[in-house]
């Protein structure tokens, strides 16, 4: 088995459990008051409470200006486009709104960003072959 684990600062458990069950649809894992764990798309990510950040760094990609850090999930292409497609009924803001960036190019690729209730920036990526996600040329 081969998947990640990503421990990430929060506000509050409430919130964040809110957020990732009920928003993202993402099944809750163990908890206590002070953190939370979730099946963030078969992989395991756990929110813990703690202070923010002073700041927070951005990056140009693509013409896009990308909050550093944030963390995300790549998806088959059917599955990024029902997510966004469910996450824009449900009036969900995005960040940066879905697109395809990379048109014709290794690595043309879906994605979107958009923010927990804590700040936290997720990105969901899709990419028109697998083989694009590690792609250079």
């Amino acid at each position: 088995m081969s998947i990640f684990h990503l421990a990430f600062r929060v506000d509050d458990i409430e919130s964040t459990r809110q957020f990732y069950t009920v928003v993202l649809k993402c099944p809750l894992g163990r908890e206590t008051a002070q953190w939370i764990d979730f099946n963030f798309f078969g992989h395991q990510i756990s929110a813990h409470v703690g202070p923010r950040p002073e700041t927070e760094l951005r990056n140009d990609v693509d013409g896009d200006i990308v909050p550093i850090p944030h963390f995300g999930v790549v998806l088959d292409w059917p599955v990024w486009e029902g997510l966004s497609s469910r996450l824009e009924a449900a009036g969900i803001e995005f960040l940066l709104k879905p697109k395809v960036r990379f048109i014709g190019q290794p690595g043309e690729q879906g994605t979107f960003f958009l923010r927990d209730p804590s700040d936290n920036v997720l990105e969901f990526k899709t990419f028109r072959e697998a083989e694009g996600v590690f792609a250079t040329e």
